[in-house]
C-alpha cells in the first residue's frame, strides 16, 4: 500500500493521540491504585487511633498490657468492636478523662457506669450464614499487620520494629503507656476494593479506546480536509511540466497551501515570461547574426564573380562585418556565462575615482574625434569600493562607447561621481538624441534597441547595457536610465561605498 501524505498526516495524528492516552490511561490507573491505597491507610490510622483510645481504657482497667501477649483473643475483640462501630465525625478527638478515683461510700457502679459490651453476635456475622455472604472479618490484614509495644519498647505483639506504615502513642493522660505500629498496606487484598479499582481502571481503559477510535477518524477526515488543494496544485504541475505554462492553480485557502498555489502560480508566470523572451532572443540573435553573414556572403560573391575588385576598400569592408560578428559572438557568450554563473570576478579594495580619472584621459582622443566635448567631476575625496577592476572597466567603457556613439556632432557628455549615504553614485549623461520615455526601462534588455537611436548602422549589438547590468548587479549595486536635462540620456549606477581599507 502506497503512503501517501494524507496517510502518513492521519498515521502520525493517531500515533501521537495512542501514546498521549495510553499514557494518561496508565498514569491514571496507577495513581487511582496509589490513591486509592492511600485512602485505606487514612482510614486504617483513623481505626489505629480509636484503637488506641481502647487500649488506653483497657490499661487503665488493668494496670499493664500482659494479657494481650499471653492470648490474641482480646486484641481480636477490640477490632471488632472497632469494625461494628461507625467511624466519629471527628477522629482527632480526644481519649476519655481517666477514672477518677472511687470515694468512700461509692460503688464500682456508682463511680463508672460502663455499658456492657455488645452481644458478640451483633459484633460477629451469624456463624449459621453461608460463607459468600459472611463478610471479611480482617479483608486487610489489620490484625496482621498491627503491632503492640509497650512503655517499655517491649513487642507485645507483632515485631517491634517493622519499618514504615502508621505509629500511634498509647496515651493515659498525659502519660505514654506504649505505642501501636502499623505495618504500610503494600497492596489491596480486599476482593471488593480489587473489584472497584478494577471497574475504574476498566472503564478508563474503555474511555481511552473510545477516545482513539474518535481520533482515528477525525485524523483521518482532517488529512483529507488539509491535502484536498495538494490535488489541485498536482494537476496545475503536471500541466508545467508539459510545457502549458498558462496554467493555473486555484488559491482556495489563506494557509501555507494558499501560499504554496500563489508560488506556483508566480513560477508559472516566470516561466512563461522567460519562454517568451528566450524565443523572441532566438529570433533576435538569428537575425543578427544573419545580416552580418549575408553581407560576408554578398561581398565574397561578389568578388568571386568580378563584380567587385580586391581592393583595400573591399577588405575593409569585409573586416568590419568579421569585427561586427566576432563582437557578438563574445557578447552573447559572456551573457551566457552570466546566466550559468561562470562569469568569474576577483573583488578587491579599489579607489573608484582614479580608475574612472584614468578611463575618461584614454577615450578623450576619440571623444574629441567625434565632435564632442567631455566634462567631468570627480570629487577629491577618495571613492572607495569592493569590486573587480577589469570587470567594471569593461561596464564603463561600454557606457562611455554608447555616448560617443549615440550623441551628435557638438554634443557634451558629462560625467560626475558623488557620494549619497552608503553608495557611490556615478552619473554619465550626454546630450541629443534621446530615446522615448518609455524606452528607458527596456535599454538593458537583451538585443533592444530604441528606434531613434539604436540601430545596427551604428554598430551596437543591443547587448551592451545587458552585460552592463549583470556585471553592476554582481557588484552588489544598481544601474538605471533616465532623461538628461542635456537632452540625451542619463546613466546612473550606484555601487556599495566602504569605507577606506588600513
Amino acid at each position: 500500500m502506497r503512503l501517501t501524505i494524507a496517510r502518513k498526516l492521519a498515521l502520525a495524528i493517531t500515533a501521537i493521540v495512542i501514546i498521549s492516552i495510553g499514557t494518561l490511561a496508565w498514569v491514571t490507573s496507577q495513581n487511582l491504585k496509589s490513591g486509592f491505597i492511600a485512602y485505606l491507610s487514612d482510614l486504617e490510622r483513623q481505626d489505629l487511633v480509636r484503637l488506641s483510645t481502647l487500649l488506653a481504657e483497657d490499661y487503665r482497667q488493668n494496670g499493664n498490657f500482659d494479657r494481650f501477649q499471653a492470648n490474641r483473643r482480646p486484641m481480636r475483640d477490640l477490632l471488632d468492636q472497632i469494625r461494628s462501630k461507625p467511624r466519629p465525625e471527628n477522629e482527632d478527638a480526644p481519649p476519655p478523662p481517666p477514672r477518677r478515683r472511687q470515694r468512700e461510700g461509692e460503688t464500682e457502679d456508682q463511680n463508672d457506669q460502663r455499658p456492657p459490651p455488645p452481644p458478640r453476635g451483633q459484633d460477629r456475622p451469624p456463624r449459621d450464614a453461608p460463607p459468600e455472604q459472611r463478610p471479611p472479618i480482617d479483608p486487610m490484614n489489620f490484625g496482621q499487620r498491627l503491632s503492640l509495644i509497650d512503655k517499655d519498647g517491649h513487642a507485645l505483639i507483632g515485631p517491634g520494629d517493622a519499618p514504615g506504615g502508621s505509629i500511634v502513642p498509647i496515651m493515659l493522660g498525659n502519660e505514654k503507656i506504649g505505642m501501636l505500629r502499623l505495618a504500610p498496606l503494600r497492596q489491596i487484598s480486599n476482593a471488593s476494593a480489587m473489584d472497584f479499582v478494577s471497574v475504574q481502571i476498566r472503564h478508563t481503559l474503555w474511555l481511552a479506546l473510545a477516545l482513539i477510535l474518535v481520533s482515528l477518524v477525525f485524523s483521518l477526515w482532517l488529512a483529507r480536509h488539509l491535502l484536498r488543494p495538494l490535488k489541485s496544485l498536482h494537476q496545475v504541475t503536471a500541466k508545467i511540466s508539459k510545457g502549458q505554462l498558462d496554467a493555473r492553480a486555484e488559491r482556495v485557502s489563506q494557509d501555507e497551501l494558499g501560499d504554496l498555489a500563489r508560488d506556483i502560480n508566480s513560477m508559472a508566470q516566470n516561466l512563461e515570461r522567460n519562454e517568451a523572451q528566450r524565443s523572441k532572443m532566438l529570433a533576435d540573435i538569428s537575425h543578427e547574426l544573419r545580416t552580418p553573414l549575408t553581407v560576408i556572403q554578398g561581398e565574397i560573391e561578389a568578388l568571386m564573380d568580378g563584380v567587385r575588385h580586391i581592393t583595400p576598400a573591399a577588405l575593409e569592408s569585409l573586416h568590419a562585418e568579421v569585427r561586427h560578428l566576432n563582437k557578438l559572438v563574445d557578447d552573447l557568450r559572456q551573457l551566457t556565462l552570466a546566466d550559468a554563473g561562470d562569469l568569474h570576478y576577483q573583488f578587491q579594495a579599489m579607489d573608484l575615482r582614479p580608475m574612472l580619472a584614468d578611463l575618461l584621459q584614454r577615450f578623450g582622443l576619440r571623444i574629441e574625434q567625434a565632435g564632442l566635448r567631455l566634462e567631468s567631476h570627480l570629487g577629491d575625496m577618495p571613492a572607495w569600493i569592493n569590486a573587480d577592476g577589469g570587470r567594471l572597466t569593461q561596464v564603463l567603457s561600454n557606457l562611455l562607447e554608447n555616448s560617443v556613439r549615440y550623441t551628435d556632432n557638438g554634443g557634451v557628455i558629462l560625467c560626475t561621481l558623488i557620494r549619497n549615504g552608503a553608495l557611490l553614485e556615478l552619473r554619465l549623461e550626454d546630450s541629443a538624441p534621446g530615446v522615448p520615455d518609455a524606452s528607458h526601462a527596456l535599454l538593458f534588455d537583451r538585443l533592444y534597441r530604441a528606434d531613434s537611436a539604436r540601430n545596427r548602422a551604428s554598430g551596437g549589438s543591443g547587448l551592451g547595457l545587458a552585460i552592463c547590468k549583470v556585471i553592476v548587479e554582481a557588484h552588489g549595486g544598481r544601474i538605471s536610465a533616465s532623461a538628461s536635462q542635456l537632452g540625451g540620456v542619463k546613466i546612473l549606477m550606484q555601487l556599495p561605498f566602504i569605507k577606506t581599507p588600513n
